[in-house]
């Protein structure tokens, strides 16, 4: 089940440093951008995006309440997970997962937002079923058609979806995208639209096996109110949180 809305302020005591301040802007935005689009704002959640963020700096959003992350490479989960194990979170995996890293990952996650192939399906359930667990996965389409970007095509939705439905250890809650890189909004909302079209075509024509498949991971720092009206239930924050990343 994925988690409650997170609080809408700072918990009483938490420390106001750089990350509360600015996680505390972010819900503030993300309730407005919710309200402006007519949508109940417990509707959107926010998923720290904390690709390359040290743990102590990500401890400081859990601390104040926030509870969903999201990583994007495998070693950073498994560097960081001793040091956060502390602080009650979700982890989500938001990065591309190759078929030789399934194992190394699987113990500490909760959510794959990226999945993007039947040969990926088919590595996770015999995981999964060894581990007699089981796992929340979304499937990552490619609305934009950008090369750059991993992801189904949008015409290839249902066949994964069926693909899903038939590995009993994967449970489809929704979908996700990357938005299309350029500075024409109109031409981002339409990808966001192109994403809630596939979710709710799935609701309409009942897919087999999308019957709980109504989340919609989309928007990041830069888009994010822009997806938000466009349908996103949940929204990627990085930088508008932790602030500029560190040079690798």
């Amino acid at each position: 089940m994925l988690p409650d809305p997170e609080p809408a302020g700072t918990p009483t005591g938490a420390s106001a440093g750089p990350v509360v301040e600015r996680l505390a802007e972010a819900r503030r935005r993300v309730r407005a951008a919710a309200e402006a689009a007519g949508r109940d704002p417990a509707e959107v959640r926010i998923l720290l995006a904390t690709k390359t963020m040290p743990p102590e700096v990500i401890a400081q959003a859990l601390a104040a309440g926030a509870t969903l992350i999201g990583e994007n490479r495998v070693q950073e989960v498994l560097a960081k997970a001793d040091a956060l194990a502390g602080f009650p979170h979700t982890m989500h995996f938001i990065g591309h997962l190759q078929s030789n890293k399934v194992n190394q990952l699987l113990p500490h996650i909760q959510c794959l937002q990226t999945l993007d192939s039947v040969d990926l399906i088919g590595r996770l359930q015999s995981r999964l079923e060894s581990a007699a667990r089981n796992l929340d996965v979304f499937i990552q389409v490619n609305v934009s058609g950008e090369q750059t970007k991993s992801g189904i095509a949008p015409a290839d939705a249902r066949e994964m979806v069926e693909a899903v439905a038939a590995a009993p250890r994967l449970r489809l809650r929704g979908f996700m995208t990357i938005g299309l890189n350029s500075p024409d909004r109109d031409a981002i909302r339409r990808g966001y639209r192109a994403l809630a079209t596939i979710r709710d075509r799935a609701a309409d024509e009942q897919w087999p096996g999308a019957q709980d498949a109504v989340e919609l991971s989309m928007g990041m720092s830069g888009d994010f109110a822009d997806a938000i009206a466009e349908g996103a239930t949940i929204v990627r924050l990085g930088s508008a949180v932790f602030g500029p990343r560190p040079a690798r």
